[in-house]
């Protein structure tokens, strides 16, 4: 699965840690989702898209063989 999360951030200028703290969450959390080490869960996915008025599919996508 890939994302736009980092493009999202900088759009905005939220650092991983302001990300982090607005959805409960550690900044290594973001940085791993970032990353594509860690794919998150769906209220997770829910939560982040919400921060950036953003539907979920918006951010994250689906790559071949996922």
């Amino acid at each position: 699965m890939k994302n736009t999360l980092r493009v999202e951030r900088a759009i905005r200028n939220i650092t991983q840690a302001d990300l982090a703290s607005l959805i409960g969450v550690s900044r290594q959390t973001i940085n791993t989702i970032e990353s594509n080490k860690y794919v998150p869960s769906t209220v997770l996915s829910l939560k982040i898209a919400r921060v950036f008025g953003k539907k979920v599919e918006d951010i994250f996508e689906l790559e071949e063989g996922d």
